[in-house]
């Protein structure tokens, strides 16, 4: 943690502002008012004061808007002191609920953090713009880092897994998971760009024809499989398993990419949103071809 005022433009999406968590008014406030959660219809939860309790009923105050409302005990949860928000790893939480985490993942991600640590796992929550946090200042800042001495972000994820293989010898694996638009695709991207750039420093050579090759796959990929859905304008329709090999020294020797199809069954074609980057070009080429027009809707049939 630092201190905003001291950090470059793109540390501010790492680090946490220290004088925001440690603020004493803020944790004379939560005591004085004995602050929980409450259900919220809008928001899911809502931050409210306890000011009477009935039995299995509690009179809570809300803290939004001052109105005084009666919930059900069981549906109270409590609310972490101040000093934990915006924490890195969720598991430090002294009140580890639903709640809880939803706030620090919403605190943390309207203050440009999209990255945090729930325990073995790392929560990614999409920005949906481009963030300072991918350069090659940011890989040199976790390259050969343990994970507790930088704040959260894929290039730990993918150096911890770097490093692990080098020490134990033995196979790592990194599983990037998430609904569609989540950000899987990309992340992916960033593990590969990371380790390319490590793994071949290895050499005293940075982007070297095989890293070039591995990062320079995935873009002829996504035009064959990738489409425009409701929630992602380059949605992918196809899962990927990417393996890549190491030498003893941890260079990069190889790697191979295995796909499936996620909608193998399904003819897309020009009236819904799923349509494949590649399907216009496709039919173009059939109607140069001199094919008739009731041959072209075939060539948007991509499985």
């Amino acid at each position: 943690m630092a201190q905003k005022g001291q950090l470059s433009d793109d540390e501010k999406f790492l680090f946490v502002d220290k004088n925001f968590i440690n603020s004493p008014m803020a944790q004379a406030d939560w005591v004085a008012k004995k602050l929980v959660w409450v259900p919220s219809e809008k928001q899911g939860f809502e931050a409210a004061s306890i000011k009477e309790e009935k039995g299995d009923e509690v009179v809570v105050e809300l803290v939004e808007n001052g109105k005084k409302v009666t919930v059900a005990k069981d549906d109270i949860q409590k609310m972490n002191p101040p000093k934990f928000s915006k924490v890195e790893d969720m598991a430090e939480l002294t009140c580890l609920n639903e709640a809880s985490v939803l706030h620090n993942l919403r605190e943390r991600y309207f203050s440009g953090l999209i990255y945090t640590y729930s325990g073995l796992f790392c929560v990614v929550v999409n920005p949906y713009k481009q963030l300072p946090i991918y350069s090659e200042k940011i890989v040199d800042m976790y390259k050969g880092k343990k994970r507790h001495e930088m704040p959260p972000h894929i290039y730990a994820i993918a150096d911890t897994a770097y490093r692990s293989m080098l020490q134990d010898r033995e196979d790592q694996s990194i599983l990037c998971t998430g609904e569609s638009g989540a950000g899987k695709t990309e992340n992916t991207k960033k593990v590969i760009q990371y380790l390319a750039v490590v793994a071949s420093s290895h050499k005293g050579k940075k982007d070297t024809k095989l890293e070039k090759q591995l990062l320079q796959a995935n873009p002829i990929l996504e035009a064959f499989g990738n489409a425009k859905t409701v929630k992602n304008d380059n949605s992918s329709r196809f899962g990927k398993f990417i393996r890549i090999n190491f030498d003893v020294t941890g260079y990069i020797v190889g790697a191979n990419i295995e796909t499936c199809i996620l909608l193998a069954n399904k003819s897309w074609d020009f009236s819904g949103h799923a349509v494949s980057a590649t399907t216009p070009q496709l039919c173009h080429c059939h109607t140069k071809a001199g094919m008739g027009n009731h041959k072209q809707g075939s060539a948007a049939v991509l499985q």
